[in-house]
């Protein structure tokens, strides 16, 4: 170093320095704009970087599977540059598989590193494309494992109390079992963008479970019992990102509304009750499904689209009044397969729905938004169902997506749509 000339170093220093005070400014206000907020809460609303958030998003549970096989890779991707382009802010995908084929816990405590990218994969395209994730955690029903896949690791291990499906709740092995998923998961590296997922902003919350049913304790105290004990858990190791139960919305057996509310008699024996379930301390928005022709088997489509307006004002006013909390109706859908149904009823099913959450939106209330049930690309018939959409084939579909998210940025000050064909949509105001 004592043979190299001064003079050319001091120079390059100087040409240095004078680049970083002309541009420095710059460079940092582009990594700072890259950089993802966490979606909060405040009282009955969300809050994004100091604004109120309405969601418009969709159901793909599918991502996770998709992502593990080079072949199907591709289809998570081109779901979320769609959904980016209709202007949606949140997709709904499961966080979960146990024990089957592709699964992400393979037995308990055992985990397949390769399923763990997909799903690396999955949040760092949802990054990519501008889209936040509600991950799920656990699910009710058999799909993907679910609480039957772990009452049978406790039963063929030889700790489990009950083969009944509703000991996932009370089990204290099954419990641990439940633990130490939450705890691999949510400090989890990943392996693509580096940053443990308690930490990812691209997660928008947790989702606990799909659809918790008990029936064995129609009181519901073992369902609440397990809830606030499982909330705690999380929160003890994440508390940046929201956290709501997964909730269908019924009324159980001690609230009023189970008579005036509730679809039928069965809803309020289900061992779930909406308002109790969700006013647990730690749980930050409620959640709500909307599946009236599912629920109902003697009703025709014009009384099951006036059931879920009131459906959906009953809850938001349980938002605003009791649990003074965001509710988001985080599935919805029409079936196909009704016995009156019409292509046009889906449109008049879904329009009717958006402007409830908008009236919401513009009174500043708690109807946080909805996510559609469920949205999928070509060639993939054995994951759809009677509720499933390819939204670019349908115009009017991706038609009412998008005046969804041109009015509800409107309300907040926000625009997630950029190309030609949305910003014709946008120019036409309500």
């Amino acid at each position: 170093m004592a043979n190299v000339p001064l003079i050319p170093i001091l120079g390059f220093l100087t040409c240095v320095s004078f680049l970083y005070l002309s541009f420095g400014d710059l460079w940092f206000d582009y990594n700072r704009e890259a950089e993802l907020g966490f979606v909060t809460r405040n009282g009955t609303q969300f809050v994004l970087d100091g604004k109120p958030l309405y969601v418009n998003g969709w159901n793909s549970y599918w991502f996770m599977d998709h992502a593990v096989n080079d072949h199907s890779r591709h289809r998570v991707g081109a779901m979320l540059e769609a959904g980016s382009k209709m202007g949606l802010t949140v997709c709904r995908t499961w966080a979960f598989n146990d024990g089957g084929y592709n699964a992400l816990q393979i037995s308990p405590g055992r985990f397949d590193e390769r399923v763990f990218k997909a799903l690396d994969h999955v949040i760092a395209e949802a990054k990519t494309h501008g889209v936040r994730l509600l991950l799920s955690l656990v699910n009710n029903l058999q799909a993907y494992g679910g609480k039957t896949q772990y009452v049978n690791w406790a039963w063929q291990e030889g700790v489990g109390l009950s083969s009944s499906n509703d000991s996932f709740f009370f089990d204290p092995s099954i419990r641990r079992y439940f633990k130490n998923y939450l705890t691999v998961l949510l400090t989890r590296k990943n392996s693509i963008t580096g940053i443990e997922y308690r930490n990812d902003p691209t997660i928008f919350a947790w989702e606990l479970i799909n659809e918790p049913r008990c029936l064995t304790d129609i009181s519901g105290d073992t369902l609440q019992d397990w809830i606030n004990e499982m909330t705690a858990f999380i929160k003890s190791i994440d508390k940046k990102h929201l956290l709501t139960v997964g909730l269908e919305g019924f009324y159980g057996p001690k609230s009023p509304k189970r008579l005036t509310v509730n679809p039928e008699r069965w809803a309020s024996e289900l061992g779930s009750d909406f308002v109790r379930n969700s006013e647990s301390p730690n749980i930050d928005f409620a959640s709500v499904h909307i599946y009236p022709d599912h629920w109902f088997h003697d009703q025709g489509f014009e009384e099951n689209l006036k059931f879920a307006v009131k459906w959906m004002q009953s809850h938001m006013e349980d938002g605003d009044k009791e649990l003074k909390k965001p509710v988001l109706f985080t599935e919805f859908g029409l079936s196909n397969m009704n016995k009156d149904y019409e292509p046009s009823q889906r449109d008049r099913f879904y329009r009717t729905i958006f402007d409830v959450v908008y009236k919401s939106a513009k009174r500043r209330r708690s109807g946080a938004g909805t996510l559609v049930w469920q949205f999928l690309i070509q060639g993939m018939e054995g994951f759809n169902d009677e509720f499933g959409i390819v939204p670019w084939e349908k115009d009017s579909i991706q038609r009412l997506m998008m005046e969804q998210s041109c009015r509800l940025g409107r309300v907040t000050g926000r625009s997630h749509l950029q190309d030609k064909k949305s910003t014709e949509i946008c120019s036409h105001k309500p």
